[in-house]
C-alpha cells in the first residue's frame, strides 16, 4: 500500500498542533515568515529567544527525522538557480502578502480569517500557474 498520504497527514497534524500551541501559549499567530522577519528587521528583539527556538526546531526536527527514515525523497530540483529564484520569490511574496503558508494558510484559515483565506487561494493558484508554466511550457523544472 502506498503510504505517502500517511506522512502528509502526520505532518499536517503536527503543523496544526504546533500552530494551536503557539497561539495558546504566546497569543500570537505562528507565521514562519513573520517570526524570521522579526529577527531580521529587529522588531522581534524582545522575543528573539522564542523566535530562534522556533526556527531552530523548524530546521533541526526534519534533520533528526531524516536520520530515522533513510531514502526519503524530497523531489527537489537539482537546478540551484531555480531553487535560489524560488526562495527569493517566496520571500518577496510573503512580504507583499504580510504572511506565509503557516500564518495565512494554517492559522488564518483555521480562524476563518477572510484575509488568510484570500491570501491562501491566491498563493495556491499562483504556485500552480508558475509550476504549469515552468514544467510544461518552458520545461525548466
Amino acid at each position: 500500500m502506498h503510504t505517502d498520504w500517511i506522512w502528509g497527514l502526520c505532518g499536517g497534524l503536527m503543523i496544526g498542533l504546533a500552530g494551536s500551541v503557539y497561539l495558546l501559549w504566546n497569543g500570537r499567530i505562528m507565521g514562519a515568515s513573520g517570526i524570521l522577519g522579526g529577527l531580521i528587521d529587529g522588531q522581534g528583539r524582545d522575543t528573539a529567544n522564542e523566535r530562534l527556538a522556533f526556527l531552530g526546531g523548524t530546521v533541526a526536527i526534519p534533520a533528526v527525522l531524516a536520520l530515522f527514515t533513510p531514502g526519503v525523497s524530497t523531489h527537489l530540483t537539482g537546478n540551484v538557480a531555480v531553487v535560489v529564484l524560488a526562495g527569493l520569490l517566496v520571500g518577496i511574496g510573503t512580504r507583499i502578502a504580510n504572511g506565509c503558508t503557516s500564518g495565512h494558510g494554517v492559522c488564518g484559515i483555521s480562524r476563518l480569517s477572510l484575509r488568510g483565506i484570500v491570501a491562501t487561494v491566491f498563493y495556491i493558484l499562483s504556485g500552480g500557474l508558475v509550476m504549469a508554466v515552468l514544467r510544461h511550457l518552458l520545461e525548466i523544472v
